[in-house]
C-alpha cells in the first residue's frame, strides 16, 4: 500500500468539509465522484490500484478545491483496505462518507470464463464492497454516525448475458447491503447505508475490461456520462436514509419490468443482449484490468470518460425532475409551516384584543 498526501484550500462554505473515501477513484464513475466531492470542498481519500490514474485524480481534486489523499490499494485485500482506512483517518480525520465504486469484471459467455476469473471478479466487485463497508463501519460505529453509499447497477436486479460475473457480484452487493440496512435500523443507528442503481455509463470500463467477445464491448443505450452518476452519488451521500436511488429512465423501466415480467425480459435479452453490448469494431481478445491496473503498465491516465461521448447524455431528466420536485416539496412545506405559524399568531393576537 502506497500513500501520498496533497494539500488544497478548504472550503469557505457554511458546511464543514467532510472526509470522504472513494474506492475505484482512479477512473470512471469513481473518478467523477471524487471530483464532485472535491467541488464541495471535501477532503477526498482516493483508493485504487493504478498509480497514474490516482495521481491525475489527486490533481483533479486539488484543482476543484478539495484536499486529496492517495492510497494505492487493492480492495480485494481486506487487511489492506482496513489499514488504508486507518491511514485516511490519521491524515484527514474521521471518515464521514465512504463510497464503494471499485469493480473489475470480464465480458464473455459463462462457458468461456475460468473459475479463477470468476473468483477475481467476485473478490473485487462483491468482496471489495464488503471489505470497504466493514472498514467504514468499524470507524463510524465508534462515533455513531456516517454514510455509506454503494455504487450499484440496474444489473444488480436484472441480469443480462455476457456479464454473469458482474451481475452475480452486484446481486450480492444488493443482498449484503439490504441485510446491513435492517441491522442498522434495528439498532436505531445514525449510520446509514444506501445504494445508487446506475444505468449504462460512459466509462473506460469498456476499453480496459477483460473481454473474449469478437467485437468491442459497449454499454447498452441509453448511455449517461459519469458526471450524471456522480451527482446522484453525491446527493445520496447527503440523503442516505433512503434505501435505494434509481438513476435514469432505463434503470426505472428495467427494474419495474423485472418485477412484473421477468420471464419476458429473459427472452427479450436472449434476442438482443449480445448485439446491444458490442460495437461493429472487431477486436482481439483483451486481458484487461481484471488482475492488475492497465495504467501501471502504460502510465496512461484513462480518466472518467470512455469512448462513447458522442452518444452519451450529460444529464438525466428524470433525476433532474426528482430533485426539483424534492426542492419544491421542501419549499412548499416551509411555506405551509410559515403560514400555519402566521395564522396561529394572528388568532393568538385576536384572542388578546379587548373590544
Amino acid at each position: 500500500m502506497v500513500a501520498q498526501q496533497h494539500s488544497a484550500p478548504r472550503t469557505d462554505g457554511a458546511r464543514r468539509p467532510r472526509t470522504v473515501v472513494v474506492t475505484g477513484a482512479s477512473g470512471g464513475v469513481g473518478r467523477a465522484v471524487a471530483r464532485r466531492f472535491a467541488a464541495s470542498g471535501d477532503r477526498v481519500a482516493l483508493l485504487a490500484r493504478g498509480d497514474a490514474g490516482l495521481a491525475a485524480a489527486a490533481e483533479d481534486v486539488e484543482k476543484l478545491g478539495g484536499t486529496p489523499f492517495v492510497v494505492e490499494v487493492d480492495v480485494a485485500d481486506h487487511e489492506a483496505v482496513d489499514a488504508a482506512a486507518d491511514t485516511v483517518e490519521e491524515r484527514l480525520g474521521p471518515i464521514d462518507v465512504w463510497i464503494n465504486a471499485a469493480f473489475s469484471t470480464i465480458f464473455a459467455p459463462v462457458g468461456d470464463i475460468t473459475a479463477e476469473e470468476f473468483r477475481r471478479a467476485t473478490e473485487v466487485t462483491y468482496l471489495g464492497v464488503v471489505y470497504g463497508t466493514m472498514a467504514a463501519l468499524k470507524r463510524m460505529n465508534v462515533r455513531g454516525r456516517g454514510s455509506i453509499v454503494q455504487v450499484g447497477s440496474a444489473l444488480a436486479q436484472r441480469s443480462i448475458p455476457l456479464q454473469s460475473a458482474y451481475c452475480g457480484a452486484k446481486h450480492g452487493v444488493d443482498g449484503f447491503t439490504e441485510s446491513l440496512r435492517t441491522e442498522l435500523l434495528h439498532d436505531r443507528s445514525a449510520i446509514h447505508v444506501t445504494v445508487v442503481q446506475l444505468p449504462a455509463v460512459n466509462t473506460p470500463q469498456f476499453s480496459w475490461v477483460r473481454s473474449r467477445l469478437a467485437r468491442h464491448p459497449r454499454p447498452v443505450a441509453p448511455i449517461y456520462q459519469p458526471e450524471v452518476a456522480a451527482r446522484a452519488v453525491h446527493y445520496a451521500a447527503d440523503h442516505p436514509a433512503r434505501k435505494q436511488y434509481w438513476l435514469g429512465i432505463s434503470t426505472v423501466l428495467t427494474l419495474l419490468g423485472q418485477r412484473t415480467c421477468p420471464a419476458v425480459l429473459d427472452r427479450y435479452l436472449a434476442r438482443t443482449g449480445y448485439d446491444s453490448q458490442q460495437t461493429d469494431q472487431h477486436v482481439h481478445e483483451h486481458n484487461g484490468n481484471l488482475t492488475g491496473p492497465l495504467d501501471a503498465e502504460t502510465g496512461h491516465d484513462y480518466g472518467a470518460h470512455g469512448v462513447f461521448d458522442a452518444e452519451s447524455h450529460a444529464r438525466s431528466e428524470l433525476w433532474w425532475l426528482r430533485t426539483v420536485v424534492g426542492r419544491l416539496t421542501t419549499i412548499s412545506g416551509s411555506v405551509a409551516g410559515m403560514w400555519r405559524g402566521i395564522r396561529r399568531e394572528f388568532w393568538r393576537e385576536m384572542r388578546g384584543v379587548e373590544y
